[in-house]
């Protein structure tokens, strides 16, 4: 299809006598969430770094579009609090080209997070800093952003606010996601696909359809197969900002082809 972004086919890996990885095959399109989930070492974070050329396979074939451009949000990010860095600064770092201020500024504004643009980067909270984090990424209009535990670390309303935030994005720009995370509860609704991941792949396809897989239920259990859909798919016609507070929802719509 001409607009498939990426696609793995059988990728193992193997560390010593232990196997990390067995057989993973997938694809992901343009305007599109792929959501991984699965328990603590069933290998999501590895399947990023395979992806981003970071680890090398111990077999199998990964495919990237011609030229793609790839934005990464880290799971986590230590900054030396005695560095005198802004957040301007440190997000203007990420820029592979020159750049107008304002397109910085408009970034950060379609994130929620223009108002911390001068702060001390190591001053602002943890749900701040991955809004920050998301702008970094988008500095350089990626077809293809990769996250690995976006909402880490913030509240429940953060979380939803987060993955909302995500879902308006795809929406307004067209880049595919592919996005690992552990909050069952909030993904699937906001998720084009889910994979199931517990070194192989337990699962995979509509949200709907893996929360009531038997594998997934083996996994997860009945209780968090329920939550996943009733948390997050009633509307609202207020968001929460980073701080968990209401503030006004701003219109998304799908970004025509």
């Amino acid at each position: 299809m001409p607009n498939k972004l990426l696609s793995l086919h059988h990728i193992c890996l193997s560390l010593g006598q232990r196997d990390i990885l067995r057989d993973i095959s997938l694809e992901l399109h343009a305007s599109s969430i792929l959501t991984v989930i699965g328990p603590n070492g069933a290998g999501k974070s590895t399947l990023i770094r395979i992806l981003l050329g970071l680890q090398q396979a111990s077999s199998g074939i990964v495919w990237l579009r011609d030229k793609l451009s790839i934005g990464y949000v880290p799971q986590k990010l230590t900054i030396n609090a005695q560095i005198p860095l802004s957040v301007r600064r440190f997000v203007s770092l990420a820029r592979a080209k020159s750049f107008k201020q304002h397109t910085l500024e408009n970034i950060m504004d379609s994130v929620g997070a223009l108002h911390v643009l001068d702060q001390p980067v190591h001053s602002i909270s943890g749900g701040e800093l991955q809004r920050v984090l998301l702008a970094r990424a988008l500095l350089n209009e990626p077809e293809l952003l990769v996250l690995d535990e976006p909402a880490q670390g913030v509240d429940i309303n953060g979380q939803a606010e987060m993955y909302r935030l995500i879902d308006c994005l795809v929406k307004e720009r067209g880049f595919g996601v592919l996005m690992v995370s552990h909050d069952l509860h909030l993904v699937m609704a906001k998720a084009d696909q889910v994979l199931c991941l517990n070194q192989h792949i337990c699962c995979h396809g509509k949200p709907e359809a893996v929360s009531q897989h038997p594998e997934y239920l083996k996994l997860f259990g009945n209780i968090a197969a329920t939550r996943d859909i009733a948390i997050y798919t009633h509307d609202h016609d207020h968001q929460h900002g980073l701080d968990g507070n209401v503030c006004s929802l701003k219109n998304c719509e799908r970004r025509k082809a």
